[in-house]
């Protein structure tokens, strides 16, 4: 296999490719900081691997052709090569466990996203025995633990927590509560303590992770006191959280947006439709009354508060009058950054079976949502011209000519900054825009915290 179980022979490669959510992007650097235990170093050449490892996710479409697809992209590369171990992670090798080895042999490793802790081991029994095998028990708290006494090597200024797995609300669109299992809120002190490595080693930004990060809660212990006390850091200059559900929306953490001085302004609350009936059908366990609300306390508490969400257009039983109250609803909010897909059904869930909408017309309502939530987005945009923004520098462009960094609403900046900028937060005159990105010149550098 060209791999060797010895950590202290010569280093091997691995090759990580991560499709999906941010869960998955911090899933795959701890993968890293474990197996680089027993002996691999990081290439981003997958053809120079000896280990090849998928991160897989469920959410989109076609998501189970993908990986067989670029498995025969890998097979292709290797035919006069050395084949490299092969290991499938995430949520499809959760949902398609032995059936993925029975599908293409060329898969020698079937890992769940509750099993990484089992990684090293698993890789070196295989080296050793050469046998297949798949590990998707749902065991969050044994696999957290074992994270935890492996160090969060990201070193990135802004960086992903994750704080909270799985799910209880089985929505009827979604697989998350089969591949995640249920919900699952780690250990207070546990986070707190990689929090502070992560601040002790660069970060400047944390970023909450959780499948339903705002449904923690851990010995009394809530997302509201997370923050709170992950922000006095001194290290720490922004708090951000994702995703969340309108149904934990609750009181204590729309209490910490008067009291926080670093949780940014952008909350990202999935409504996923206007409509109730949807809603209902959908099984998402809110209604747009109460969303509405969470909007408006918010927007009492701090005006300068703005929200971006998520929405599945064409749902089986979407009517006309269902599709108008989403396209008024977002007139209403204003969403400055949303994700808009076509229904597209998962196997296993509720909604698998049900009579789909013909696709013309939803493509046509998908077009008109985009067209609004887009129209939204350059008109934000639009508004900061000339205007003067806090920008915590994340890294240089590829040509290193200009630095990157974002401002409070997560929206990208481009501007004349130079490496000894990166984590901090300057100040920035906007000068042009684009639907996405900002672009301008910096005026001043201030270590300050974000207000």
């Amino acid at each position: 296999m060209g791999l060797r179980k010895n950590p202290n022979n010569m280093s091997q490669k691995i090759f990580i490719k991560t499709f999906g959510c941010q869960m998955n992007e911090y899933d795959s650097n701890r993968i890293f900081d474990s197996v680089k235990k027993i002996g691999f170093d990081k290439t981003e050449h997958y053809e120079d691997a000896n280990c090849y490892l998928l991160n897989t996710c469920h959410i989109r479409d076609k998501a189970k052709e993908k990986v067989y697809h670029e498995i025969g992209r890998v097979k292709k590369k290797f035919r006069s090569k050395k084949k490299p171990l092969v290991i499938i992670a995430g949520c499809v090798a959760q949902a398609e466990n032995e059936e993925m080895l029975k599908r293409e042999p060329y898969i020698d490793l079937v890992i769940g996203p509750q099993s990484y802790h089992k990684i090293n081991d698993t890789i070196l029994n295989h080296i050793e025995k050469n046998k297949k095998k798949e590990e998707t028990e749902f065991d969050a708290t044994s696999k957290f633990e074992y994270l935890s006494k492996i160090k969060n090597e990201a070193g990135k200024v802004s960086s992903f927590l994750t704080i909270q797995e799985g799910c209880d609300k089985f929505c009827h669109f979604c697989v998350v509560p089969y591949t995640r299992g249920p919900e699952y809120s780690r250990p207070f002190n546990q986070i707190l303590d990689e929090a502070k490595y992560l601040a002790d080693n660069g970060a400047k930004e944390i970023i909450l992770l959780g499948q339903n990060v705002n449904a923690y809660n851990n010995e009394g212990y809530r997302l509201s006191d997370l923050i709170l006390s992950i922000e006095k850091l001194t290290e720490i200059k922004r708090v951000r959280y994702t995703t969340s559900h309108p149904k934990d929306m609750t009181k204590d953490l729309l209490e910490v947006y008067k009291i926080s001085k670093k949780l940014t302004p952008l909350v990202h609350l999935p409504v996923q439709s206007g409509s109730n009936k949807i809603l209902k059908l959908m099984n998402r366990k809110h209604t747009i009354e109460e969303y509405l609300s969470t909007f408006d306390k918010l927007k009492e508490i701090n005006s300068r508060i703005e929200f971006s969400s998520d929405f599945i257009i064409g749902y089986p039983g979407e009517e006309d009058q269902d599709f108008e109250d989403t396209y008024n609803l977002i007139k209403r909010i204003k969403f400055i950054n949303s994700f808009s897909f076509i229904f597209s059904p998962r196997p296993g869930t509720v909604a698998e079976n049900l009579d789909l909408i013909e696709k013309k017309i939803s493509v046509e309502r998908l077009e008109k949502i985009q067209t609004i939530l887009f129209e939204n987005q350059i008109q934000m945009n639009k508004s900061l011209e000339d205007k003067v923004l806090d920008v915590l520098v994340e890294n240089l462009t590829e040509d290193k000519s200009k630095a990157f960094g974002r401002s409070e609403y997560m929206t990208p900046v481009i501007f004349n900054g130079k490496k000894s900028d990166i984590g901090k937060i300057v100040q920035v005159r906007i000068k042009d825009y684009s639907r996405y990105t900002l672009f301008g010149e910096i005026i001043t550098n201030l270590n300050q915290k974000v207000a």
